[in-house]
């Protein structure tokens, strides 16, 4: 038996250090760097290197003595919230391995220090760009395409493919890194959960996630499963298409959210409406409109009614497909924008909660 002076953070520390090696045993090799490294990497975490701020902390570009860019993801503060998402994102994604994942390079835990660090990612988030209005014009058609389909295929790895069954729980386009050639990279999964072969779905009374992303079911009952993650990939694909946020809309009253907009504009065959106008140029009717029924189906009301990222994946890549006709979406009507924590320092652009069954209280 240890000492019993240890504290909760040692105690901790002590626990993901044991799942390291563990994890060392069972798969591939995780590299430990030592914060030295870190430290000489990222010029003492200069706010010059800051590139933003992540899950749990803030998030620095570095690079190591071999030329190697890197992104370093430090904890903020010790919390039990911070090591939780610290230790399960270290367990998720350690285990993931597909060209549409961030790839975790090793971590760093000495003393209160606990950092993970990923490849580096020099073209930033996708909301970087296609909210942006000197940026969005980079990202023509076929370049938006490419990363939704990008974006699919990453999503059924997590949910079909992978060593382990993962429900993401908190995608959004802040969440999309994009490579050099931008390509799209899902990251942040420290709100992942793993499913066994007989899970279906779980239930939290803990919602964390980004307002206008969550699934209804999710965001009043707690309830996830492969199909939350298939509704914020449909919010995802009508944002990449039209360039608007869905959260951007609920500050007027009585204005309709991008859900909505989108559903009524496909019902009346004006689809082309909604799509970014700096793509007018490089897309057509058909394929704007068969897309945008996509993401309509994507994010209905009931979970059954929406497809599966099997199903996505195939009507991407198959354009004789048929697909179902969609039913008016889910309705954000009951939840206002008061809901959220619209300054919370966390999220640029969207209003992050965590909400208990009982309340709700900013992050």
């Amino acid at each position: 038996m240890g000492s019993t002076n240890a504290s909760p953070i040692q105690y901790d520390e002590v626990r993901i250090a044991n799942m390291m090696e563990l994890g060392r045993q069972k798969d591939q090799e995780l590299p430990l760097f030592s914060f030295s490294t870190i430290q000489t990497a990222t010029n003492d975490f200069a706010k010059a290197t800051k590139l933003g701020e992540g899950g749990f902390g803030p998030v620095y570009k570095g690079l190591l003595p071999e030329g190697q860019e890197i992104a370093v993801k430090r904890l903020s503060e010790i919390s039990r919230q911070g090591l939780e998402e610290f230790k399960n994102e270290v367990s998720v994604i350690c285990k993931l391995q597909h060209r549409n994942l961030v790839r975790l390079l090793g971590c760093c835990i000495e003393g209160e220090e606990s950092i993970l660090i990923y490849e580096y990612m020099p073209n930033k988030s996708l909301d970087s760009f296609i909210f942006d209005s000197t940026k969005r014009s980079i990202l023509d058609w076929r370049r938006r395409m490419h990363i939704i389909e990008g974006i699919a295929q990453g999503l059924l790895y997590l949910h079909k493919y992978s060593r382990l069954r993962i429900i993401h729980r908190d995608l959004k386009t802040s969440n999309i890194l994009l490579d050099s050639d931008m390509n799209p990279k899902i990251s942040d999964f420290g709100m992942a959960r793993i499913f066994t072969d007989n899970d279906t779905k779980g239930k939290t009374s803990r919602v964390v996630g980004t307002f206008g992303y969550m699934s209804p079911e999710y965001a009043m009952g707690g309830l996830f499963s492969e199909k939350s993650d298939v509704f914020s990939f449909g919010v995802i694909l009508l944002e990449i298409i039209s360039g608007k946020k869905n959260v951007a809309l609920f500050e007027v009253d009585n204005q309709l959210n991008l859900l909505g907009n989108a559903w009524n504009l496909w019902k009346e065959g004006k689809s082309m409406e909604l799509v970014d106008s700096t793509l007018t140029a490089s897309c057509s009717s058909r394929e704007v409109t068969r897309c945008l029924q996509m993401g309509l189906l994507c994010v209905q009301e009931r979970a059954t009614d929406r497809p599966t990222m099997a199903d996505v994946v195939s009507m991407l890549s198959n354009e004789t497909i048929a697909m179902a006709l969609p039913k008016e979406p889910a309705s954000w009507s009951q939840l206002s924008s008061s809901d959220a924590d619209s300054s919370s320092s966390r999220q640029r652009h969207h209003s992050t909660f965590d909400m208990t069954i009982s309340g709700v209280h900013g992050r």
